[in-house]
């Protein structure tokens, strides 16, 4: 026999036996299956499988999920001395990824491990100029995802709308990202990205909306100052 199994061997092996333990409860108790009923208990089994197998399925798409961020950050080149995921090119590595993610999204849509994936592919559309499929993806996960993944998907529904020159919309998302902060996504990160989107077209906005962020500490208070100084002379 092979030592290789696939992930479909080892999902049917598990179930397998889970199944098999099940048998092993109703033989041990066919007395007490007889005398309560076989339907009450055959419903605590169907429970206790299903239950068994739902938390296998979430550890798979986890583990689709950590395999496809460890290949997002794989290098290019020869391989590492240590081994590891490499790429030759970045294009192959580009395939690789999309490839990756998007099996995730197909497979696994509807679940936390799905909006990540879809949320990883918008962003690529983003920085490809693919906006409009950037933006169906950033939308889906607004509307469907928990409240940390909706807000990072907001933040790409805002960077897409300035990058069109929809700059109201931008400016909804942001201020409602700003009044509802996540876990994720801080009311100083959505100020700056404001600022940052309103420099162009409202300077004053955006130097009003930055001198707070400015005289606090730490890299954001930096990132601040640093666009402060690039906005134009009042």
């Amino acid at each position: 026999m092979s030592d290789h199994l696939t992930r479909k061997d080892l999902t049917q092996d598990n179930v397998a036996l889970k199944a098999g333990e099940a048998f092993s409860f109703l033989t041990r108790h066919r007395k007490e299956t007889i005398r309560y009923g076989g339907g009450a208990v055959a419903l605590v089994v169907i429970v206790w499988l299903g239950f068994y197998y739902t938390n296998y399925k979430q550890g798979v798409r986890q583990q689709a999920l950590a395999d496809a961020i460890q290949m997002q950050s794989a290098p290019v080149g020869p391989s590492a001395p240590t081994g590891g995921i490499s790429f030759a090119t970045d294009a192959q590595k580009q395939d690789a990824v999309v490839k990756a993610y998007a099996k995730i999204f197909a497979e696994d849509s509807g679940t936390l491990e799905g909006y990540v994936a879809e949320y990883t592919l918008g962003a690529m559309n983003a920085e490809d100029g693919k906006y409009d499929d950037a933006r169906k993806k950033f939308q889906d996960v607004a509307d469907h995802a928990d409240a940390n993944y909706s807000s990072l998907a907001k933040l790409g529904l805002a960077q897409v709308d300035f990058a069109q020159n929809k700059v109201s919309e931008a400016q909804t998302l942001l201020k409602d990202l700003i009044d509802h902060p996540t876990d994720v996504v801080s009311k100083d990160q959505a100020t700056f990205l404001l600022a940052k989107g309103l420099a162009a077209t409202q300077p004053a906005e955006a130097r009003k909306l930055l001198l707070p962020l400015a005289g606090q500490k730490g890299d954001a208070a930096q990132a601040a100052v640093t666009a402060l100084q690039e906005l134009p002379p009042q």
